[in-house]
């Protein structure tokens, strides 16, 4: 068998084992990635290395954390929170009575936890619903634990740092009262139908990984996903060159509106 038809042979494996389609992430990378996972093992094919999955849930738990995107910080790029806080949750809060947020691809819990800080800042935070998911349930879980290093935190105003973490052994526990107000859940954005009637999605620094068309098709299920002129909340590299062919115009730098 050819090394490309190794691989081939393993993106049909794990989409009928565990429903994660690799074949919607960009090639080069995500073989790139998954090939240093195998040979540290020591398997020499994808095959070896499938056969392995299949006998060991620490293996495929490994595997899982590996092509899933786990890297994130507390008020990553800080002058888009800014642009959320100042500009666009006031505007939210003033349209509907019960501010509907879904952090997506949320990993280790910055992101829903910043979004929670800066809401209960403004008031807003117990009248909210405030989702989270992501594909590993092993950074769900760190995300419900809410334990952090210090360099997770370095963005964040100190004001928040003290009023909403316990610092202990140059470790940082979230508060209870953030804990509380966020709804871990596992998802997987390119499969799962999406509930509705959101008012902000933030989906930021996970569709760079994905092909033009999974990107595509998650664009138009965001948009289906948003309350008519509701906010979608992109990465600093992912730009959206054409969104009137999904139904959004710019609202600002990285920001989407549902018309």
């Amino acid at each position: 068998m050819s090394e490309d038809q190794d691989f081939s042979q393993f993106i049909v494996q794990i989409k009928r084992k565990t429903d994660i389609d690799l074949s919607q992430y960009k090639e080069a990378q995500m073989k790139r990635r998954l090939t240093t996972l195998r040979t540290k093992h020591g398997f020499s094919t994808f095959d070896l290395y499938y056969q392995a999955l299949e006998q060991s849930r620490a293996l495929l738990n490994e595997f899982l954390d590996r092509m899933t995107i786990n890297v994130s910080e507390f008020w990553r790029n800080p002058q888009r929170w800014e642009v959320l806080q100042n500009r666009f949750l006031p505007e939210i809060a003033k349209a509907g009575a019960k501010p509907r947020i879904w952090s997506a691809a949320c990993s280790t819990g910055e992101e829903p936890y910043t979004i929670a800080m800066i809401l209960s800042e403004m008031g807003l935070l117990e009248r909210s619903s405030l989702l989270a998911t992501d594909l590993d349930l092993g950074v769900l879980q760190k995300a419900q634990e809410g334990i952090y290093l210090e360099r997770s935190l370095r963005d964040m105003p100190k004001t928040c740092r003290s009023k909403y973490f316990k610092e202990s052994e140059g470790a940082y526990a979230v508060s209870e009262t953030l804990k509380r107000a966020v709804t871990f859940r596992q998802g997987n954005l390119l499969y799962d139908k999406f509930e509705s009637g959101f008012d902000l999605i933030v989906c930021r620094n996970v569709m760079i990984y994905f092909t033009d068309e999974a990107k595509h098709n998650l664009y138009h299920k965001f948009a289906a996903a948003l309350k008519p002129g509701g906010l979608l909340f992109v990465g600093s590299t992912e730009q959206i060159f054409n969104p009137s062919q999904y139904v959004f115009e710019t609202a600002d730098t990285f920001f989407y509106r549902r018309l």
